[in-house]
């Protein structure tokens, strides 16, 4: 079974908290699909997931506050998208090495889950959630601004790339004319009061990348953002 949780230790290391409750850290580490292939193992990471959001949320939040105390709320508020939006928590999710150490099943392994930017960055909140849960709010802060490092480095590289969209269309529409980029969702889940959409944009009927956001826009912005990454742009 792909995802063994035998390497715990070397990740404990990575993220920079040891957990009281291993159980608790395996469990954020676990993908829905484990349980397909292991319905006896001890709990996906879906709840930990939800709490890790909020978590994140606040620790961003209130670093922000601290961080820029001229800036106002809007500023504040875009700020705090920008650093928790699904790519910037996969890449988080990569430097600390969490592909890696998920537990999936064999099919959603098979099918690249460990690079699939929805799942890296629904694991890392529920790590978030788990740190939180086993040593509380300063553990959990300690850990998540400690991955980020310098702030304003990443705020930096967000707005170079406030417009994705447009800067693929730019690339794309000299060569392949006006209709060559098409963003269709493939899902959409969660209740009403917080969906989550995933959209891939095809080029010329060839997907380039896939994005994951709390609306359609942001989806597309995402998957935008991920072709033009692999573009090299």
């Amino acid at each position: 079974m792909s995802g063994s949780p035998d390497g715990l230790d070397a990740l404990q290391e990575c993220i920079g908290y040891r957990f009281k409750d291993a159980a608790l850290f395996r469990r954020a580490l676990t993908h829905p699909s484990y349980l397909q292939q292991c319905p006896d193992a001890d709990g996906h990471n879906q709840r930990l997931e939800f709490l890790g959001d909020a978590v994140l949320g606040l620790i961003l939040a209130e670093h922000l506050w601290e961080t820029y105390p001229e800036e106002r709320e809007g500023t504040l508020t875009r700020h705090r998208a920008a650093l928790a939006r699904g790519d910037r928590l996969a890449e988080v999710a990569r430097a600390v090495t969490l592909p890696a150490h998920l537990r999936l099943s064999d099919a959603e392994t098979a099918n690249d889950g460990r690079n699939r930017q929805s799942i890296l960055e629904d694991a890392l909140e529920a790590v978030i959630g788990a740190v939180y849960l086993d040593g509380g709010y300063p553990a959990a802060r300690d850990a998540v601004l400690r991955w980020y490092g310098d702030i304003g480095t990443h705020l930096a590289a967000t707005a170079s790339d406030h417009n994705p969209k447009g800067r693929l269309q730019e690339l794309i529409q000299p060569e392949f004319g006006n209709d060559a980029i098409r963003y269709e969702v493939t899902d959409e889940s969660g209740p009403d009061h917080r969906k989550a959409f995933t959209v891939s944009v095809r080029v010329n009927g060839e997907i380039r990348g896939t994005g994951r956001g709390a609306s359609k826009k942001e989806a597309e912005e995402a998957a935008a953002r991920e072709a033009l990454g692999l573009m090299g742009a």
